[in-house]
């Protein structure tokens, strides 16, 4: 490179280069990364012309006019919060105590053995995806052997790039049975049996996504059993509770059974979708202790792991969510919101498969009923997706997970008539 003297000093030549062009160079070898999968679809739908389009790739809770929906009990809590004119100091590392506890009491009943003794460390995250992080990390620092995790197949599409960023191998094992749009209980018994001992493996509390199809209470039981007797270490993954069916008991029952059993569980919880704080990026993980000295370990290893991901965890959503879990009065009301959300999401299901019935579709879609929670596995093809998109301008992922909340019945007709044109 050339070099110049000016004033007696010596100057590389690059120093007359254009500002944009020294900056361009820097990263010049930086390849274009691929969209994301979720939000990749969202925009391409943003910019697409057709006034009938319609987009069924993102999970976030519509109204019956496809607007965003705050709860009113969301709205309450926060003006009481403004009122009380509050600082913005730091929460801590493991987040306000108060959200700690109430997180876990929601989760795991007020009369849980772990609960009650103390047995348990919990911190506030930077929603669910914050939690899975925390236990990925710390399962690739102290999971005894192989650091795998196994998920269901199919899962969440961000477990794996969380784990791999983790530093985990992710393999899966059988859950959905394409066949039966249903749960593969044989598979999935099978593969867990012979999963290598103090293996780590996942399992979403409910409302599954992407299927929608859920374990019944014997199979989770017989799932604990086989988890118990391969000495796994179990992670539940819990971002629909009380969105699922309307209620909060009946969305844990499988994660209490596995607590229950004396799993010692890693749990990762979302406050996205049942209070609709999707912004707010509320969550918390949880790990179920042994003894005391055990549960004095772990928390000062999960400080560890948080202390150079986000510090601390932001405050204006657990405050808004302590709100509604500590006053009676709004908690009353957010439960029977749960419950006309989660109705809403029904009678979409109901009339997709009633408006697929009315086109003339002679196919089996029992299963968008029979599937649960905000997502239905509506069996189409990558093939049959992508003609909904060129030819309809309907938006969904490549394999055919329809986003229940984002039916409404403006556009329910349009979408059966679409998806029975690319089935028949």
């Amino acid at each position: 490179m050339a070099l110049w003297r000016v004033s007696g000093s010596l100057w590389k030549a690059s120093r007359w280069l254009p500002a944009a062009a020294r900056a361009s160079s820097v990263w010049a070898n930086v390849p274009e990364g691929p969209p994301d999968a979720i939000f990749g679809l969202v925009e391409a739908c943003n910019k697409d012309p057709r006034p009938e389009k319609v987009n069924l790739s993102i999970g976030a809770y519509r109204d019956s006019e496809g607007r965003p929906f705050v709860l009113s009990t969301v709205r309450k809590a926060e003006r009481m919060v403004v009122e009380e004119d509050l600082d913005k100091e730091y929460a801590g590392i493991m987040g306000y105590e108060a959200m700690r506890r109430a997180a876990v009491e929601l989760a795991l009943g007020k009369d849980d053995e772990s609960v009650n003794n103390k047995l348990y460390s919990t911190a506030q995250t930077v929603s669910g995806t914050g939690a899975l992080r925390v236990a990925g990390i710390f399962y690739n620092k102290f999971l005894p052997q192989d650091k795998t995790i196994y998920l269901p197949n199919p899962s969440w599409g961000n477990h794996s790039q969380v784990f791999r960023a983790c530093g985990l191998d992710v393999k899966s094992y059988r859950y959905y049975d394409s066949k039966t749009c249903a749960f593969d209980a044989t598979g999935a018994y099978e593969d867990l049996s012979k999963l290598p001992e103090k293996s780590a493996v996942l399992f979403h509390a409910c409302a599954h996504n992407p299927t929608g199809v859920d374990m019944k209470l014997e199979e989770w039981a017989e799932v604990s059993k086989i988890c118990k007797q391969r000495s796994l270490y179990v992670l539940v993954d819990m971002a629909y509770q009380g969105f699922a069916t309307g209620d909060l008991d009946r969305d844990a029952a499988g994660l209490r059974l596995m607590a229950k059993d004396g799993h010692k569980l890693i749990l990762c919880q979302s406050f996205s979708k049942n209070m609709g704080l999707y912004g707010e990026r509320l969550g918390a993980v949880t790990f179920l202790c042994g003894s005391e000295s055990e549960q004095k370990a772990v928390e000062s290893q999960v400080k560890i792991i948080i202390r150079p991901l986000w510090s601390n965890p932001p405050i204006h959503g657990a405050r808004i969510a302590l709100r509604i879990l500590q006053r009676p009065e709004l908690y009353s009301e957010w439960l029977e919101e749960m419950k006309l959300m989660s109705g809403r999401i029904m009678e979409m299901r109901t009339g997709l498969k009633e408006g697929l019935i009315k086109e003339g579709s002679t196919r089996d879609w029992s299963h968008i009923t029979d599937q649960i929670g905000m997502f239905c596995y509506s069996g189409m093809s990558p093939e049959q997706v992508e003609r909904l998109k060129n030819e309809f301008a309907i938006y969904m992922t490549k394999d055919g997970r329809i986003s229940m909340v984002s039916l409404t019945p403006l556009n329910l007709g349009y979408v059966a008539k679409a998806m029975h044109e690319v089935t028949k």
